[in-house]
């Protein structure tokens, strides 16, 4: 169970070393923080640099490779290894195959004192999202809000990296965007949504926050590819076969479930939630959307996937936002566990924890199937691995 000392510090809300007491529990408590034996461990700034290195050889942009390893590396930095390293191949043969412009800006179509629509001119997702979550950001702080649609984008990595950037401004940020067609809507067998992710990320005291990341999908389509590359099996919710039946085994997922799961468990909500993201991204922008959205990794064709960013700024609504967020969060977290060693987390939290354990390792640790792929992608693209410990 939790300690009186911890509850005391966390509802202590001036007290500046309650986050690292609540991370060093819930490092130690959690799950994640088990390294594994085979794993090794790549530090956070090689793997930075060996992520430019990879699109530098296939001819990206420089600026457009700094972003894309920008938002890679922190995707695994905080335990998201779905779209990090896992994703950089894709990245590097969508350049390669040119379905993906590797240089160019993209284009503001129209613009309103809180608003934007952009071409996002085929370039690499996460430097088309930096762009527009930067407008956004620039609109909040002037009139207190922006909204930023975009069309003709791609894969823009973990959402959560926009949002962060707005948190940091302290703002409000919101990113959506849409994907290949994956999830089977309630009562259906057929896909025709993609995992259309939410994040959306508040600041509160001292660098604290409530830091949403999550797919509108059970989980994305990665976690299923990260089960399979270690030889897992996964829960029934994750994924249902050709026929709509949910299955156990990864390499038989032909469909992700909505979050919820089936109908009984309230999946009609995930599938709403999807709607709902769908609507703010490739209707409103005016990309592609739903199952016209191209087949996941296809490379013959341009995704011209949709995708939003909204900003606000709290200062011009309640003037001690940071405050009363702080407040709750730190209620949250001092609530009594339903099970002992396992504390009440906000969104976020599970986030830091993995940033302290990679700290405390001196970086990011991976497992041996993931050790391979960079030694096989180095050797392909003949250029130098980063040091491995």
């Amino acid at each position: 169970m939790l300690s009186k000392n911890f509850i005391r510090c966390l509802i202590d809300s001036n007290n500046t070393k309650y986050q690292q007491i609540f991370l060093r529990y819930a490092s130690t408590n959690s799950k994640e923080s088990v390294s594994d034996s085979k794993e090794k461990v790549v530090p956070k700034d090689e793997l930075h640099s060996f992520i430019v290195r990879c699109m530098l050889k296939v001819g990206t942009r420089p600026s457009h490779a700094e972003v894309l390893a920008d938002n890679l590396s922190m995707a695994d930095y905080r335990g998201h290894y779905s779209h990090g390293l896992n994703r950089l191949d894709m990245y590097v043969n969508d350049i390669k195959n040119e379905t993906t412009a590797k240089d160019g800006d993209p284009i503001i179509l129209k613009e309103s004192p809180g608003t934007a629509l952009v071409d996002g001119q085929n370039l690499l997702g996460p430097y088309v999202g930096k762009f527009c979550m930067d407008i956004a950001m620039e609109k909040a702080k002037n009139i207190g809000i922006g909204l930023v649609a975009a069309r003709r984008s791609n894969h823009f990595g973990i959402a959560g990296y926009y949002s962060l950037k707005a948190v940091d401004k302290d703002l409000i940020g919101w990113a959506f965007t849409n994907t290949s067609p994956l999830v089977v809507p309630t009562r259906s067998k057929a896909q025709s949504l993609g995992t259309n992710p939410i994040a959306f990320g508040a600041p509160a005291l001292n660098g604290d926050s409530f830091m949403l990341d999550m797919a509108t999908s059970t989980v994305a389509l990665g976690k299923v590819e990260i089960s399979q590359r270690r030889g897992n099996d996964i829960p029934n919710t994750w994924g249902v076969n050709a026929q709509g039946v949910p299955v156990t085994k990864p390499q038989e997922v032909q469909g992700l479930l909505a979050l919820g799961g089936p109908e009984e468990s309230s999946g009609y909500k995930g599938y709403g939630l999807a709607m709902m993201v769908e609507i703010l991204c490739g209707i409103l922008s005016g990309s592609h959307f739903g199952p016209w959205i191209r087949s996941w990794k296809a490379s013959t064709t341009e995704a011209n996937l949709g995708q939003c960013f909204i900003a606000i700024n709290p200062n011009v609504f309640e003037d001690e936002f940071e405050e009363r967020l702080q407040k709750l969060i730190n209620y949250c977290r001092a609530l009594p566990p339903s099970e002992s060693g396992k504390p009440v987390l906000i969104a976020g939290d599970p986030e830091r924890a993995h940033m302290l354990k990679c700290d405390k390792l001196g970086g990011i640790p991976y497992p041996p199937s993931q050790i391979e792929f960079i030694h096989t992608l180095a050797r392909s693209l003949k250029i130098d691995t980063p040091t491995i410990q």
